[in-house]
């Protein structure tokens, strides 16, 4: 995709491997890119990868001091953000044992680190002629999955929030939109496969029709999408980009009224 020359795009959690398919999608395109995140190594290894295109701050969204500090370096600097990309979130859960602090930690981050990130860097939206947001839900927060109760219950409430954001923030004509993933090869799942895609695509095939997981590239691309001008009439929305995983339901494949018969 290409048309986003002299805008720019911030994307909390860059560094990770979602992240950092998006922070390349939009250098690509044209963009300068400001990538927040924690992890210092990562960001600033991607940083130095793509050059002067990408400008990485090392940030915890929960830290309001340091968001106004980023606020206040875009304000100096670009004076505007064009497209507005929350990835960043926590994958703290243990399900029914979760503590009031692991609770704390995972809303703080997922739920309201998503809209106080919006928040502060509204003037600086308000400030492009095309200013749009994307926020990051999850199948986790459609469906209910067995032992967790935390990330499913943060994902479900950020596609309320992207809702009530989108209408209010409307009249400054700034879209409001989510991305709601399926099984996506990420650094969970090449830690727990032991690198091994395959297996990866094997496991995750019945939950969708398309056979496989998804990869990074394919959730920046739709990130993309909904920050160009080719999605300019659509905001409020939840688009998910899970190889059909919400299509299907605890049949999925099969097919089973013939069974009854037999």
């Amino acid at each position: 995709m290409t048309g986003f020359e002299g805008t720019t795009a911030v994307v909390t959690g860059g560094a990770t491997l979602i992240g950092a398919a998006i922070v390349r999608a939009f250098a690509e395109a044209g963009a300068q890119a400001v990538v927040l995140d924690i992890d210092e190594p990562g960001g600033t290894a991607l940083a130095s990868e793509l050059g002067e295109s990408v400008t990485f701050h090392h940030v915890d969204i929960t830290d309001d001091a340091a968001l106004g500090r980023v606020r206040d370096a875009l304000t100096a600097g670009p004076g505007k953000v064009d497209a507005l990309v929350n990835l960043a979130c926590s994958y703290v859960d243990d399900g029914s044992k979760s503590t009031r602090a692991d609770w704390r930690q995972s809303l703080d981050v997922n739920v309201i680190g998503t809209a106080l990130v919006t928040t502060t860097l509204l003037p600086l939206l308000t400030a492009s002629d095309r200013p749009a947001v994307v926020n990051f839900t999850s199948i986790s927060g459609r469906v209910a999955q067995a032992g967790r109760w935390l990330y499913p219950a943060g994902k479900a409430a950020v596609a309320q929030l992207t809702r009530s954001m989108a209408l209010d923030l409307a009249a400054d004509s700034i879209r409001v939109n989510s991305v709601c993933p399926g099984w996506t090869w990420s650094a969970v799942m090449d830690r727990l496969s032991g690198g091994n895609r395959e297996k990866t695509d094997r496991v995750a095939a019945p939950l969708h029709p398309l056979g496989r997981a998804g990869d990074p590239a394919e959730i920046a691309a739709a990130v993309l999408f909904l920050c160009s001008p080719a999605a300019s009439f659509v905001t409020g929305a939840d688009l998910a980009v899970d190889g059909g995983y919400s299509a299907i339901g605890p049949e999925r494949g099969e097919i089973l009224i013939p069974q009854l018969a037999e």
